[in-house]
């Protein structure tokens, strides 16, 4: 009889171990497979949230088929400690595994609502936008001048919310009195600026901020960013290129910048200026005359007069021989590699082509040529207009 016990107990038990082993993978694939959301959400975990509040939000929303499994899973990853703020976009078909991963690993919001302040040449624009899930495209909210519109109230709503990110970006060719001028207006910063930074001295690229973050900092990780790409762009240059210091790559990158906005010109204008450079030819680039007149204070707003062409200041290059002795605007990444790296040609002049890019030319001839058809596209704006 003992025997028939012990025999029916081990049975039981191996039965009972079968069927345990059945659930923990029946477990793991529901965790680790495709989930069942069908459309992308963005997911909202609030500071001071627990991984109870999220699974139940994440039930609630259909992308979970059980929030204790969901719970488990993050348990037994080790990661219920883990928990971020924010707001992170979930993708249609979505794991459990890989919601765990998205929620505990940091880093910038994935959706929800951000703010943008855009530095540009011209103006500083505030946009509030909001990031639709379904499409995963940006929905503008508003739209306005910092301290010169009046301020929309979303604008005010989303800057209370917690969840809410905020980010500068940085056009190339603004100058340091632009940047610092835009930084001083926006009302998430704080803290004076002590001087404006050298002009070349900043990076345009795109900056996370937070509430509260100190203008100067700011401004010191643009240096720090600036620093990278002009070491790295002299350490790729070309040896026979006649610049003799990274300051003078940035100064000419600088130039090849405010000249032209065609992505795929810059390493020809560059060519231009590295020719003249070569042959001893003034650069002849009308940029380097407005600096010399606005300092980089904002846009000049018109037209170059004769006598501006032919007057004496250290950013004249119609009067000067080689590099102005600054640059004239922060020069993105791409124009510095411009700089240290130009196509090889034999051109010496471009114009306006009309098109948003320019006509390049090898003798003073075809210049002549192509400055005329500029001319004539011109004047036939002017009557259409």
């Amino acid at each position: 009889m003992w025997r028939s016990i012990a025999s029916n107990a081990v049975t039981f038990l191996i039965v009972a171990l079968f069927l345990m082993g059945g659930v923990i993978m029946w477990g793991r694939g529901q965790y680790e497979g495709p989930g069942p959301l069908a459309d992308a959400i963005c997911l909202q975990v609030e500071r001071g949230s627990n991984f109870r509040r999220v699974s139940a939000n994440l039930e609630e929303e259909g992308a979970v088929t059980s929030g204790l499994l969901f719970r488990l899973g993050a348990d037994y990853a080790g990661k219920t400690g883990d928990l971020k703020a924010g707001s992170f976009l979930v993708a249609p078909g979505t794991s459990m595994e890989e919601i765990v991963d998205i929620v505990t690993r940091g880093g910038a919001s994935t959706c929800g609502t951000e703010v943008i302040y855009r530095i540009g040449v011209n103006r500083l624009i505030a946009e509030v936008r909001e990031l639709d899930p379904s499409s995963n495209r940006f929905v503008e909210r508003a739209e306005f001048e910092p301290a010169t519109d009046e301020t929309p109230q979303i604008y005010t709503q989303v800057k209370a919310e917690l969840d809410t990110r905020f980010r500068i970006a940085l056009a190339e060719g603004v100058t340091s009195w632009q940047i610092v001028d835009a930084l001083r207006r926006m009302d998430v910063l704080q803290g004076e600026i002590a001087e404006i930074p050298p002009e070349g001295a900043l990076a345009p690229d795109s900056y996370e901020v937070r509430p509260g973050d100190a203008r100067a900092d700011i401004l010191a990780t643009m240096a720090e960013q600036q620093e990278l790409w002009v070491a790295a762009a002299w350490e790729a240059r070309d040896p026979t290129v006649p610049l003799e210091s990274p300051e003078e790559l940035l100064t000419l990158a600088s130039i090849i910048e405010k000249e032209t906005a065609v992505a795929e010109e810059r390493r020809q204008v560059a060519s231009v200026f590295v020719n003249r450079l070569n042959r001893g030819m003034r650069l002849q680039t009308d940029p380097t005359v407005i600096y010399g007149i606005t300092q980089g204070e904002g846009v000049l707003g018109r037209g170059l007069r004769r006598s501006e062409l032919r007057a004496v200041t250290p950013w004249n290059t119609y009067v000067i021989l080689g590099l102005p002795p600054t640059p004239i605007a922060n020069p993105g990444r791409e124009s510095l590699m411009a700089a240290g790296q130009p196509d090889t040609t034999d051109y010496l002049f471009f114009v306006a082509d009309g098109t948003g890019g320019h006509a390049f030319a090898e003798t003073l001839d075809e210049h002549n040529r192509n400055v005329a058809r500029w001319r004539e596209i011109e004047a036939e704006r002017a009557t259409d207009n």
